[in-house]
């Protein structure tokens, strides 16, 4: 083997090489892509399905107490109220739940102060409903709410060209209405 051989050698295998990694890294991207997007939809599901159980309990009082299940119905913002302690009254601690979106955060406020549920979410929509299934945002003619969040992976590829959103939704009727 010359020399020459040994630096042909050399200069393919540094091309096979330099192909390889290039291959590598590009797998490495799309497997973090996939991967932040699929936590981003595990997560909206989370949160969706807690906030739709909330939602659904809005109202509840022991012994047929009554008192609004929704004191404010906004686009991106619900408050609700429960009687979890069986008093009768949504006035105790944990009884009146905040959910609203702020810079791209869901948040939850129960009385301590308003917890991150999930990141990266682009839009939250709250649309409120009357008995005959018309909008409404009076909050005593409220008997059902559709939720449609949508979010797009918190640590995508970092180019916006290739962010993917994704965007789950309910309807919820509040059962004690």
């Amino acid at each position: 083997m010359s020399l020459a051989d040994l630096l042909a050698s050399l200069a393919l295998l540094g091309l096979v090489m330099g192909a390889t990694l290039t291959l590598l890294q590009h797998g490495l991207r799309t497997y973090a892509a996939g991967a932040a997007r699929v936590e981003s939809q595990q997560s909206a599901r989370i949160a969706l399905e807690r906030m739709a159980r909330e939602i659904r309990q809005a109202g509840y009082a022991a012994g047929g107490a009554s008192f609004p299940a929704i004191s404010v119905a906004e686009r991106s913002r619900i408050v609700i109220h429960v009687d979890l302690d069986g008093d009768g009254a949504s006035a105790g601690s944990r009884e009146t739940i905040t959910w609203r979106l702020t810079s791209g955060v869901l948040r939850r406020n129960a009385g301590g102060g308003a917890q991150p549920i999930v990141n990266g979410v682009r839009d939250l929509e709250l649309t409120y409903l009357d008995f005959r299934g018309h909008p409404t945002t009076t909050p005593d003619e409220i008997r059902a709410v559709v939720i449609v969040l949508t979010t797009e992976a918190d640590r995508a590829t970092g180019d916006p060209a290739r962010s993917v959103a994704t965007t789950i939704a309910t309807q919820v009727r509040l059962r004690n209405r």
